[in-house]
Protein backbone atom coordinates (compact mmCIF):
# COMPACT_ATOMS: atom_id res chain seq x y z
CA UNK A 1 0.00 0.00 0.00
CA UNK A 2 1.66 3.43 -0.76
CA UNK A 3 1.15 6.26 1.70
CA UNK A 4 -1.00 9.12 0.29
CA UNK A 5 -1.50 12.70 1.55
CA UNK A 6 -4.54 13.92 0.76
CA UNK A 7 -6.31 17.38 1.06
CA UNK A 8 -9.48 17.23 3.55
CA UNK A 9 -9.42 21.12 3.75
CA UNK A 10 -13.27 22.15 3.25
CA UNK A 11 -14.04 23.90 -0.55
CA UNK A 12 -16.57 26.00 0.91
CA UNK A 13 -14.06 27.50 3.55
CA UNK A 14 -15.22 26.26 6.73
CA UNK A 15 -13.41 25.25 9.69
CA UNK A 16 -15.55 21.58 9.99
CA UNK A 17 -16.44 19.44 7.00
CA UNK A 18 -19.12 16.75 7.40
CA UNK A 19 -19.68 13.58 4.75
CA UNK A 20 -22.04 10.90 4.63
CA UNK A 21 -20.86 8.46 2.67
CA UNK A 22 -22.96 5.61 1.04
CA UNK A 23 -20.84 3.58 -1.31
CA UNK A 24 -20.13 0.43 -2.59
CA UNK A 25 -17.22 -0.02 -1.15
CA UNK A 26 -15.30 2.25 1.16
CA UNK A 27 -11.62 4.53 -0.08
CA UNK A 28 -8.95 1.29 -0.81
CA UNK A 29 -6.21 4.19 -0.15
CA UNK A 30 -3.58 4.43 2.67
CA UNK A 31 -3.43 7.77 3.80
CA UNK A 32 -2.92 10.82 5.79
CA UNK A 33 -4.42 13.94 6.28
CA UNK A 34 -3.68 17.47 8.78
CA UNK A 35 -7.59 16.80 9.52
CA UNK A 36 -8.75 14.80 12.82
CA UNK A 37 -10.85 12.59 11.91
CA UNK A 38 -14.09 11.36 13.57
CA UNK A 39 -15.69 8.20 11.94
CA UNK A 40 -18.86 6.49 12.77
CA UNK A 41 -19.41 2.88 10.73
CA UNK A 42 -22.96 2.89 10.08
CA UNK A 43 -23.01 0.13 7.81
CA UNK A 44 -19.88 -1.94 6.66
CA UNK A 45 -17.34 -4.49 7.33
CA UNK A 46 -13.90 -5.47 6.87
CA UNK A 47 -10.53 -4.53 8.32
CA UNK A 48 -9.55 -0.82 9.57
CA UNK A 49 -5.49 -0.13 9.32
CA UNK A 50 -4.41 2.69 11.95
CA UNK A 51 -0.67 3.13 11.87
CA UNK A 52 0.31 -0.32 13.13
CA UNK A 53 -2.89 -1.41 14.22
CA UNK A 54 -4.80 -4.02 12.24
CA UNK A 55 -8.08 -5.02 13.49
CA UNK A 56 -11.61 -6.10 12.16
CA UNK A 57 -14.03 -3.63 12.02
CA UNK A 58 -17.86 -3.77 11.72
CA UNK A 59 -20.87 -1.48 11.64
CA UNK A 60 -21.18 0.94 14.76
CA UNK A 61 -18.22 1.63 15.94
CA UNK A 62 -17.14 5.44 16.29
CA UNK A 63 -13.21 6.19 15.98
CA UNK A 64 -11.02 9.49 16.44
CA UNK A 65 -8.28 9.74 14.67
CA UNK A 66 -5.52 12.48 14.92
CA UNK A 67 -4.01 14.40 12.21
CA UNK A 68 -1.29 12.82 9.85
CA UNK A 69 -1.97 9.32 11.46
CA UNK A 70 -1.88 7.11 8.06
CA UNK A 71 -5.17 5.41 8.02
CA UNK A 72 -7.88 3.31 5.84
CA UNK A 73 -10.57 1.29 6.42
CA UNK A 74 -10.60 -1.73 4.04
CA UNK A 75 -13.49 -3.69 3.22
CA UNK A 76 -13.97 -7.50 2.85
CA UNK A 77 -13.50 -9.50 -0.52
CA UNK A 78 -17.15 -9.55 -0.88
CA UNK A 79 -17.86 -6.02 -1.09
CA UNK A 80 -15.63 -6.21 -4.25
CA UNK A 81 -17.26 -8.81 -5.93
CA UNK A 82 -18.57 -7.87 -9.46
CA UNK A 83 -22.42 -8.35 -8.24
CA UNK A 84 -22.20 -7.58 -4.99
CA UNK A 85 -24.72 -5.53 -3.79
CA UNK A 86 -23.30 -4.17 -0.47
CA UNK A 87 -22.92 -0.88 0.46
CA UNK A 88 -19.99 0.98 3.05
CA UNK A 89 -22.13 3.81 5.20
CA UNK A 90 -20.32 6.19 7.46
CA UNK A 91 -20.20 9.39 8.45
CA UNK A 92 -16.85 11.23 8.70
CA UNK A 93 -16.47 14.51 10.22
CA UNK A 94 -12.76 16.23 9.12
CA UNK A 95 -11.83 19.39 11.41
CA UNK A 96 -8.12 20.50 12.65
CA UNK A 97 -6.89 20.33 16.02
CA UNK A 98 -7.14 24.37 16.19
CA UNK A 99 -10.71 24.74 14.76
CA UNK A 100 -11.70 26.75 17.65
CA UNK A 101 -8.15 28.59 18.48
CA UNK A 102 -5.31 27.30 20.22
CA UNK A 103 -6.38 29.95 23.24
CA UNK A 104 -9.85 28.18 23.69
CA UNK A 105 -8.30 24.56 23.95
CA UNK A 106 -5.88 26.52 26.44
CA UNK A 107 -8.90 27.09 28.75
CA UNK A 108 -8.80 25.10 31.62
CA UNK A 109 -12.17 23.88 31.08
CA UNK A 110 -10.99 22.32 27.89
CA UNK A 111 -8.63 20.55 29.39
CA UNK A 112 -10.03 17.08 28.89
CA UNK A 113 -10.72 17.78 25.54
CA UNK A 114 -7.18 19.03 24.78
CA UNK A 115 -6.13 15.86 26.09
CA UNK A 116 -8.61 13.79 24.15
CA UNK A 117 -7.18 15.35 20.59
CA UNK A 118 -4.03 14.66 21.97
CA UNK A 119 -4.53 10.85 22.36
CA UNK A 120 -6.13 10.50 18.89
CA UNK A 121 -2.57 10.69 17.97
CA UNK A 122 -2.58 6.92 18.42
CA UNK A 123 -6.23 6.56 16.75
CA UNK A 124 -9.00 6.15 19.23
CA UNK A 125 -11.92 3.44 19.30
CA UNK A 126 -14.86 4.24 21.21
CA UNK A 127 -16.69 1.01 22.60
CA UNK A 128 -20.16 0.80 23.58
CA UNK A 129 -20.88 4.37 22.22
CA UNK A 130 -24.27 5.62 23.26
CA UNK A 131 -26.92 5.61 20.47
CA UNK A 132 -27.74 9.65 21.22
CA UNK A 133 -24.30 10.11 20.25
CA UNK A 134 -24.47 7.87 17.13
CA UNK A 135 -27.29 10.41 16.17
CA UNK A 136 -25.75 13.09 16.74
CA UNK A 137 -23.09 12.11 14.53
CA UNK A 138 -25.88 11.10 11.48
CA UNK A 139 -27.37 14.68 12.09
CA UNK A 140 -24.47 16.95 12.31
CA UNK A 141 -24.19 17.41 8.25
CA UNK A 142 -27.55 19.55 9.00
CA UNK A 143 -26.62 21.50 11.22
CA UNK A 144 -26.04 25.13 9.93
CA UNK A 145 -22.03 26.03 9.82
CA UNK A 146 -22.03 27.36 13.24
CA UNK A 147 -24.05 25.33 15.09
CA UNK A 148 -21.81 22.54 13.76
CA UNK A 149 -18.65 23.88 15.36
CA UNK A 150 -20.54 23.81 18.67
CA UNK A 151 -22.00 20.84 18.26
CA UNK A 152 -18.17 19.04 17.36
CA UNK A 153 -17.48 20.58 20.93
CA UNK A 154 -20.01 18.98 22.52
CA UNK A 155 -19.54 15.20 21.15
CA UNK A 156 -16.03 15.89 22.01
CA UNK A 157 -17.07 16.70 25.42
CA UNK A 158 -18.99 13.69 25.17
CA UNK A 159 -16.52 11.06 23.78
CA UNK A 160 -13.38 12.25 26.62
CA UNK A 161 -15.77 11.24 29.26
CA UNK A 162 -15.88 7.86 27.69
CA UNK A 163 -14.28 5.38 29.93
CA UNK A 164 -14.47 2.36 27.36
CA UNK A 165 -12.20 3.21 24.84
CA UNK A 166 -9.11 1.30 22.88
CA UNK A 167 -5.90 3.33 21.49
CA UNK A 168 -5.34 1.70 18.32
CA UNK A 169 -1.63 2.13 16.89
CA UNK A 170 1.59 1.33 19.40
CA UNK A 171 2.96 4.79 20.37
CA UNK A 172 6.36 4.29 19.11
CA UNK A 173 4.69 4.23 15.56
CA UNK A 174 3.15 7.46 16.17
CA UNK A 175 5.99 9.07 18.05
CA UNK A 176 8.38 8.61 14.84
CA UNK A 177 6.12 8.66 11.98
CA UNK A 178 6.67 12.41 11.89
CA UNK A 179 10.39 12.85 12.60
CA UNK A 180 13.00 13.72 10.14
CA UNK A 181 13.40 10.33 8.74
CA UNK A 182 10.01 10.26 7.90
CA UNK A 183 11.04 9.55 4.43
CA UNK A 184 13.11 6.54 5.42
CA UNK A 185 10.88 4.93 7.43
CA UNK A 186 7.17 5.52 4.95
CA UNK A 187 9.60 3.46 2.88
CA UNK A 188 10.12 0.90 5.59
CA UNK A 189 6.27 0.79 6.50
CA UNK A 190 5.39 0.92 2.77
CA UNK A 191 7.25 -2.19 2.29
CA UNK A 192 6.58 -4.03 5.23
CA UNK A 193 2.76 -3.40 4.79
CA UNK A 194 3.13 -4.64 1.29
CA UNK A 195 5.45 -7.86 1.89
CA UNK A 196 4.34 -9.03 5.57
CA UNK A 197 2.82 -12.15 4.27
CA UNK A 198 5.99 -13.00 2.46
CA UNK A 199 9.36 -14.41 3.47
CA UNK A 200 11.37 -10.77 4.36
CA UNK A 201 13.40 -10.67 6.16
CA UNK A 202 15.48 -7.18 8.17
CA UNK A 203 18.55 -7.40 5.63
CA UNK A 204 15.52 -6.95 2.72
CA UNK A 205 14.26 -3.55 4.51
CA UNK A 206 18.02 -2.43 4.79
CA UNK A 207 18.74 -2.45 1.58
CA UNK A 208 15.70 -0.53 0.94
CA UNK A 209 17.02 2.59 2.43
CA UNK A 210 20.70 1.91 1.53
CA UNK A 211 21.67 0.80 5.33
CA UNK A 212 23.93 -2.81 6.26
CA UNK A 213 21.92 -4.82 8.50
CA UNK A 214 23.75 -4.37 11.60
CA UNK A 215 23.12 -0.60 11.11
CA UNK A 216 19.17 -1.24 10.39
CA UNK A 217 18.63 -3.14 13.45
CA UNK A 218 19.88 -0.56 15.61
CA UNK A 219 18.04 2.38 13.91
CA UNK A 220 14.76 0.19 14.06
CA UNK A 221 14.99 -0.77 17.74
CA UNK A 222 15.80 2.68 18.73
CA UNK A 223 12.89 4.03 16.64
CA UNK A 224 10.51 1.15 18.16
CA UNK A 225 11.75 0.53 21.20
CA UNK A 226 11.88 -3.39 19.79
CA UNK A 227 13.84 -5.61 17.24
CA UNK A 228 12.52 -5.79 13.31
CA UNK A 229 11.49 -8.96 13.72
CA UNK A 230 8.99 -8.18 17.06
CA UNK A 231 7.32 -5.47 14.55
CA UNK A 232 7.15 -7.67 11.89
CA UNK A 233 5.49 -10.54 14.32
CA UNK A 234 3.04 -8.03 15.67
CA UNK A 235 1.78 -6.98 11.91
CA UNK A 236 1.17 -10.66 10.97
CA UNK A 237 -0.42 -11.63 13.80
CA UNK A 238 -2.76 -8.63 13.70
CA UNK A 239 -3.67 -9.84 9.95
CA UNK A 240 -3.83 -13.28 11.19
CA UNK A 241 -6.40 -12.43 14.30
CA UNK A 242 -8.30 -10.43 11.19
CA UNK A 243 -8.19 -14.02 9.45
CA UNK A 244 -9.43 -15.99 12.01
CA UNK A 245 -12.22 -13.41 13.00
CA UNK A 246 -13.58 -14.44 9.12
CA UNK A 247 -13.23 -18.00 9.98
CA UNK A 248 -12.63 -18.79 6.28
CA UNK A 249 -9.89 -20.16 6.54
CA UNK A 250 -8.11 -23.36 8.74
CA UNK A 251 -5.56 -21.81 11.28
CA UNK A 252 -2.87 -23.53 9.28
CA UNK A 253 -3.56 -21.76 6.05
CA UNK A 254 -3.75 -18.55 8.29
CA UNK A 255 -0.19 -19.20 9.32
CA UNK A 256 1.24 -19.60 5.82
CA UNK A 257 -0.62 -16.66 4.08
CA UNK A 258 0.21 -13.94 6.95
CA UNK A 259 4.15 -15.36 6.35
CA UNK A 260 5.06 -17.71 8.71
CA UNK A 261 7.19 -20.47 7.69
CA UNK A 262 5.42 -23.34 10.21
CA UNK A 263 3.09 -23.99 12.02
CA UNK A 264 4.86 -24.55 15.09
CA UNK A 265 6.17 -20.97 14.82
CA UNK A 266 2.52 -19.04 13.95
CA UNK A 267 1.18 -20.95 17.32
CA UNK A 268 4.89 -19.47 19.20
CA UNK A 269 4.50 -16.01 17.93
CA UNK A 270 1.05 -15.95 18.57
CA UNK A 271 1.10 -17.33 22.20
CA UNK A 272 3.55 -14.38 22.99
CA UNK A 273 2.01 -11.36 21.25
CA UNK A 274 -1.29 -12.58 22.24
CA UNK A 275 -0.85 -14.40 25.47
CA UNK A 276 -3.14 -17.23 23.67
CA UNK A 277 -2.95 -19.72 21.54
CA UNK A 278 -5.02 -18.99 18.14
CA UNK A 279 -7.50 -21.62 18.88
CA UNK A 280 -8.00 -20.14 22.19
CA UNK A 281 -8.25 -16.51 20.62
CA UNK A 282 -11.12 -17.75 18.06
CA UNK A 283 -13.45 -19.97 20.77
CA UNK A 284 -13.13 -16.08 22.82
CA UNK A 285 -14.20 -14.45 19.90
CA UNK A 286 -17.01 -16.91 18.56
CA UNK A 287 -18.99 -16.33 22.07
CA UNK A 288 -19.41 -12.66 20.38
CA UNK A 289 -19.95 -13.23 16.90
Amino acid sequence: MKLHLLDRSSVANTSITVSQNNYKNFLKVWHFHEELELVYIIKSTGTRFVGDSIEKFEAGEVVLIGKNVPHMWLNDEVYFEKNSTLTAQAVSVHFKDNFVGQEFLSLPEMQPVALLLKKAAQGIKFNQIKDNIKNELINLHSLEPALKITRIIELLCKLEQQQNYTLLSSNGFINTFHKSENKRLNIIYEYIYQNFHTQISSKDVALLVNMNASSFSRFFKTIHRKPFTRFLNEIRIGFACKMLLENKESITSIAYACGFGNISNFNRQFKIIKDESPSSFLSQHRKHF
